[in-house]
């Protein structure tokens, strides 16, 4: 039984903490951390390893349901949604439809969910995290600013620790001891972000609820000058194309569900194949997908007038989906690639194989 005892997923020896429970967290242990130092920190925590496919699995069944039942919803992360209910309480309670939408879920997937509810997208999250584990919170309009008084800076989002160590040297702890600054000085030590901490801190926040809906993908083709043949050739272009959107996934801080490569003959005859994924941006993860989906895609000998490759089902990057395979290396080494690629050209760094 792993119930009351402090659980990290991630291994115990190498790679980084993709997840802990909170008896784990007690101890200053959170996800991204070397699992040496989790050790060193917790050396009675109990280490198991992490299944990617399932958590991924996991996200889309949460989503179906919420998809089923929201008006508008957003998918900010793999594990995290945003619903907006206004004017919804017409019609019924928003807090309890909530509840009932949390119940549901709970029953149909065995997972513990916690929430917030309240007047907008900052406060919701924050009442969230109040609310853990497994509980939740409903902050009433007009109440914001009482709420969030006596809670420390820190849970403002966007207070990391350089904010955190400019406002402890202003005097403020808690989020009522802005009020005690001034907005000049604000702005002095912490630029634009300081008059902005100001309204957050006040419960104010502008953030809207983007309709998981909407198409949202990233994609890249080109319209071959003459109809191409050469094999090695194709397979060089899905590679740079995969690259390419790669790269533009993980600057954008998102991962991928579902990848799809798109194939048009000279007689335009236009055909596509997709497949749903382990959420990812890793370029090694996605090229073995996109070469096999072309191979079933492609009608042998026929010549090619158009080429495509297209990542649809994104969503942001939660911290958990490129961890479950415990390895730092290969993580350094995309955010080094990445970085050449940001300083000097997206063109300057290439797989042999995309040559």
């Amino acid at each position: 039984m792993l119930k009351g005892k402090p659980v990290i997923v991630g291994g115990s020896e190498r790679g980084v903490v993709a997840a802990c429970s909170y008896e784990a967290r007690k101890f200053g242990i959170h996800s991204a951390m070397p699992s040496a130092r989790a050790k060193q920190l917790c050396p009675q925590a109990i280490f198991v390893h992490g299944t990617r496919g399932e958590y991924s699995r996991y996200s889309r069944w949460v989503t179906q349901i919420i998809a089923d039942k929201a008006p508008l919803f957003e998918k900010a992360s793999i594990d995290e949604f945003y619903i907006d209910l206004t004017g919804m309480d017409k019609f019924f309670n928003p807090l309890q439809w909530t509840i009932d939408l949390r119940n549901e879920i709970m029953q149909a997937t065995g997972l513990p969910i916690s929430f917030g509810l309240s007047s907008n997208k900052m406060m919701a999250k924050i009442a969230t995290n109040q609310a853990k584990p497994n509980g939740y919170l409903q902050i009433p309009f007009g109440k914001e600013k009482e709420f969030l008084a006596p809670l420390p800076v820190a849970e403002i989002p966007g207070v990391g620790k350089h904010a955190q160590e400019v406002l402890a040297y202003l005097g403020v702890q808690k989020i009522r001891h802005i009020a005690n600054v001034s907005a000049q000085l604000l702005e002095e030590r912490l630029g634009s972000f300081g008059l902005e901490l100001i309204a957050k801190c006040n419960g104010l926040h502008n953030g809207i609820v983007t309709n998981y809906h909407e198409a949202k993908s990233i994609s890249t083709e080109n319209t071959f000058d003459k109809p191409v043949y050469e094999l090695p050739f194709i397979n060089a272009e899905l590679v740079r194309f995969t690259e390419k959107i790669c790269y533009e996934l993980r600057k954008e801080e998102k991962v991928t569900g579902c990848v799809a490569v798109k194939i048009r003959y000279p007689n335009f005859e236009t055909f596509q194949k997709q497949i749903s994924i382990d959420y990812t941006s890793a370029d090694e993860d996605i090229i073995p997908i996109v070469k096999e989906l072309f191979k079933k895609l492609h009608k042998k000998g026929e010549p090619i007038r158009l080429l495509g490759v297209r990542l649809s089902d994104l969503t942001g990057n939660a911290v958990q989906t490129n961890l479950f395979a415990n390895n730092e290396k290969k993580n350094d080494l995309y955010k080094s690639i990445d970085d050449v690629k940001n300083r000097f050209g997206k063109g300057l760094l290439k797989r042999a194989s995309s040559k």
